[in-house]
């Protein structure tokens, strides 16, 4: 995410009546494909999505409308970026409140930069998506430049290029590593479970 500031000056959203109310899967990714015409932009929300949902199910032994929580959180938690950079991610948040959906996807989706958005993660599914979102894109430029992609990828080649800050420049390690001090779990950890899990995603 690049280094601007789109405070949004609030830390409540939607309502509590709103609890449980999703998107279908089908109904997040149609909102996705007319919001966003950017492939690699769809594809890193994909990538969210898949990541989000994996974990929710394998580390939190979440139920499956649970497990859509998150990953509905992941896939549209940059809807807005490409056409509505400067009220990023004020207008996916208004759109989810008009349509009444719960407000624990709405606040993960405001939370998912914490120094640009003004909103701290509050739990696991929050953390989570603020952990994935940096790693998940920078982890995909390192598999792009691969001959093999994902293939024999291993932690300690991430991990090197995570200190190599000339590749994939954009990426804030600042980010990641605020991320990691707020979960219960490695970055080496994490950064398996990327590569475990991302590459089925197209």
């Amino acid at each position: 995410m690049a280094d601007s500031i789109y405070l949004l000056n609030r830390n409540t959203f939607g309502t509590i009546e709103n609890a449980g109310n999703l998107l279908t899967i089908e109904e997040a990714t149609t909102l996705l494909n007319d919001w966003v015409d950017n492939d690699r932009l769809r594809l890193h929300m994909r990538q969210v999505a898949a990541l989000m949902k994996a974990w929710a199910i394998e580390k939190e032994n979440a139920d499956e409308k649970t497990a859509l929580k998150w990953e509905i959180a992941g896939l549209l938690h940059d809807a807005d970026w490409e056409k509505n950079p400067n009220y990023h991610c004020r207008i996916i948040i208004e759109k989810l409140e008009k349509l009444n959906i719960d407000p624990e996807v709405i606040h993960c989706i405001a939370s998912h930069g914490p120094k640009y958005f003004g909103v701290e993660p509050e739990n696991e599914m929050d953390k989570m998506i603020y952990m994935f979102d940096e790693l998940s894109g920078f982890i995909h430029a390192a598999a792009l430049i691969r001959p093999t992609r994902y293939e024999g990828m291993d932690v300690k080649s991430i991990t090197k290029k995570l200190k190599t800050l000339s590749f994939a420049a954009q990426v804030n390690r600042d980010d990641i590593n605020d991320a990691v001090s707020r979960i219960n779990y490695s970055l080496e950890e994490i950064i398996q479970f990327i590569i475990d899990h991302q590459p089925a995603v197209k």
